[in-house]
């Protein structure tokens, strides 16, 4: 018989105690992500556009966005996250929505960055088309 190897749960009650921390944000075209880490890089906080209670194309708007964000920072902020450094990846309709969520939430945005991947020529492309 295998050994019980399932992990312990953390405890995840602990406060922050800088008050810093970072906002990770995955606006795809379907969905919004949004995570908030310690300056380590612990998981503090997270939610989505579809765990705020958003189906189908409402996912995939600027409104799920800005509500799962303020979702997940209201939640930052009893973990006694004040300021936060933004980074955003993905080209969905999101983007904008949260930055403005996190300002109206009250937290502090120390830094701005987009981190979305961009291939640097990337592999070859298909054959052209002929008609």
């Amino acid at each position: 018989m295998a050994k019980n190897t399932k992990k312990p749960k953390k405890n995840t009650e602990e406060k922050v105690i800088s008050g810093r921390g970072r906002a990770y944000v995955t606006a795809t075209f379907n969905n919004t992500l949004v995570t908030i880490t310690d300056t380590i890089g612990n998981t503090l906080v997270w939610g989505s556009a579809g765990a705020a209670g958003f189906k189908g194309a409402r996912k995939s708007t600027p409104y799920a966005a800005t509500t799962a964000v303020e979702q997940v920072a209201r939640r930052a902020k009893q973990k006694g996250i004040e300021s936060i450094e933004v980074y955003i990846k993905g080209p969905g309709p999101g983007r904008d929505g949260a930055i403005r969520a996190f300002k109206s939430a009250g937290i502090d945005i120390a830094m701005i960055a987009d981190v979305t991947p961009i291939p640097h020529n990337g592999p070859r492309a298909s054959k052209r088309r002929r008609v």
